[in-house]
């Protein structure tokens, strides 16, 4: 790319620019860019979840450089909906952008709890948009669509522009019996499409489903099946917190089945008082106490509960463990796994369904049972809403690479003339005559490793994977005043794959070390030190055919 062509890349002309930083090829961490005339809005600002190649780590952030070094011309952060993907990472970097962000009610409050509990409530501004409102920054003008999804306040983006209509779909499905809110119908979306569409920015989550995802309707009735045939024992549901619908559903199955309800989970609770609070689940039924829930007949409670996922701090997992505080189950028990098991989980969801079937406890997922219905749109929703929109140009996002390709190919197929996969980082001229790649933006991923935020890539990550995988060793080598050895070096291991001879083991590393040191120069630290580490991996690598990471500390006295 030449100076010129970068200059007009990185600043937005006359022309409309499409720049995702975040959820182009990975399902999670959403972020996305609409530049015009000079300025940039974003769109969601969320997080993923870490994977074991992030040892000791749980969140991974977007890297926002490319937008950190224009703040000047960000005029805000748009929020589709309040799940962790779209909003997680607003406590973590909203306050560096310094704009004001815009939800709807029910997204807003979740966002609000995250500023308090991070204490920038006072310095982050926070505008609450009413469903079906609209908003202006610069040359955008925003409206809010209601889609149907698994969270309240699901919407779409009918971004208008001096060059053009986008439809940013956020996260949806369709569902003719939706158990809460009221999405946008057929005719509405018709009647968008009837207006103009240059370009439909959509969910590819789910599109190598060959069917519909279903409606919530479906999933009660499932669900009302199972829980009444249960006519002894606890039932215990397991499903996103997040998910509102679903809880609204399972309040009814309590109802219906003649079971009171205790609630487990601290973000469920919060996702269950800040819907209330917005007008939500206001038939909810009363929530018991832990201690009412174990006094209970146990045919007569229904446990619903966060750890789906099988994350090793959640609730589920604790109960399944028998640590938890409060409750526990028994043979004859039952729990309903009422959600999707998301790929990489797999093994940490199947260490606490055996923990439960060690107990006795029956298991049941939606294998066994109709328990759950998706969030995002299948192919057959997929094709009827190009159908209703008939954009110009399609953009996948909010999927892989082998989602986001099918995606085009499937808008394609169903009458767009035109669609761009997009990667994380390639900044897209959707107009005039798009789409066009005008180059690519550093893009990459930070971790919240306790409350720092690092590099995915830095040296610290680095450094533990390499302990991680290799172990560590540790070497110190004490001089006298005239650089010689005053003591015999030592040496700690850990993590190193040497168990039976430890002791040996550890002596043939210090007697490499100890000659190492006295064939080597102690008038350059440096040098001495590397000659010093190189002996002692050697003898490492000979003993277990791995590098350890090792250190060499040099002490004179």
């Amino acid at each position: 790319m030449t100076n010129q062509n970068r200059k007009n890349f990185l600043t937005p002309g006359e022309e409309l620019i499409f720049l995702p930083l975040g959820g182009s090829g990975e399902i999670g961490m959403n972020v996305n860019l609409y530049g015009c005339r000079g300025k940039w809005v974003m769109v969601d600002l969320g997080m993923t979840f870490a994977d074991p190649s992030y040892p000791g780590v749980d969140l991974i952030l977007p890297d926002l450089s490319f937008i950190e070094a224009r703040r000047d011309d960000l005029l805000g952060i748009v929020l589709t909906h309040g799940h962790e993907d779209h909003i997680g990472a607003i406590p973590y970097l909203a306050a560096d952008l310094g704009v004001p962000l815009y939800a709807t009610p029910f997204t807003a409050g979740l966002i609000r709890g995250k500023l308090i509990e991070e204490g920038i409530d006072k310095e982050v501004k926070l505008h609450v948009i009413p469903m079906g409102g609209s908003l202006t920054l610069g040359d955008f003008r925003f409206r809010y669509a209601a889609m149907a999804h698994s969270i309240p306040e699901g919407n779409g983006l009918v971004i208008e522009t001096p060059f053009g209509r986008v439809f940013h779909t956020g996260d949806w499905k369709l569902d003719t019996e939706p158990q809460m809110g009221t999405p946008s119908t057929p005719e509405e979306m018709t009647a968008l499409g009837d207006s103009g569409v240059l370009a439909m920015v959509g969910d590819s989550t789910n599109v190598f489903n060959a069917n519909a995802s279903g409606s919530e309707a479906g999933v009660r009735d499932g669900l009302l099946e199972v829980i009444r045939g249960r006519t002894t024992g606890r039932v215990l549901v397991t499903t996103f917190a997040s998910n509102a619908a679903r809880l609204h559903t399972l309040g009814q199955v309590a109802l219906e089945t003649g079971r009171q309800v205790c609630v487990v989970g601290r973000s469920m609770d919060r996702i269950l008082g800040v819907a209330r609070a917005t007008g939500y689940l206001t038939d909810f039924p009363p929530v018991l106490s832990f201690d009412a829930a174990a006094r209970l007949d146990p045919s007569k409670l229904l446990i619903i509960c966060t750890g789906a996922q099988g994350e090793p701090a959640a609730a589920l997992s604790r109960i399944a463990s028998g640590s938890h505080q409060h409750l526990k189950l028994d043979r004859g028990d039952c729990v309903i796994y009422s959600s999707k098991e998301i790929p990489g989980n797999e093994l940490s969801i199947g260490v606490v369904q055996n923990a439960l079937a060690s107990r006795g406890v029956e298991v049941i997922t939606e294998r066994q049972a109709h328990v759950h219905v998706s969030g995002h749109p299948g192919r057959p929703e997929l094709e009827a809403m190009y159908g209703w929109i008939r954009p110009e140009i399609a953009i996948p996002v909010h999927g892989e690479r082998r989602h986001m390709e099918a995606h085009a190919k499937l808008a394609l197929d169903n009458g767009v003339p035109r669609a761009m996969v997009p990667t994380n980082g390639m900044a897209i001229r959707l107009a005039p005559n798009g789409p066009k790649v005008l180059g690519y933006e550093k893009v990459g991923r930070l971790v919240l490793d306790g409350d720092v935020i690092l590099p995915a890539d830095g040296a610290t990550m680095v450094a533990r994977r390499r302990m991680m995988h290799n172990g560590y060793l540790s070497t110190t080598v004490v001089l006298n005043g005239g650089g010689k050895l005053a003591a015999r070096p030592t040496v700690v291991a850990q993590g190193v794959p040497v168990e039976e001879d430890h002791k040996e083991f550890l002596a043939e590393c210090a007697e490499a070390a100890e000659a190492a040191a006295r064939s080597g120069n102690p008038r350059d630290d440096d040098k001495f030190a590397e000659t010093i580490r190189v002996a002692v991996r050697r003898v490492a690598r000979d003993w277990t055919g791995k590098k350890p990471v090792t250190d060499v500390q040099v002490v004179r006295v």
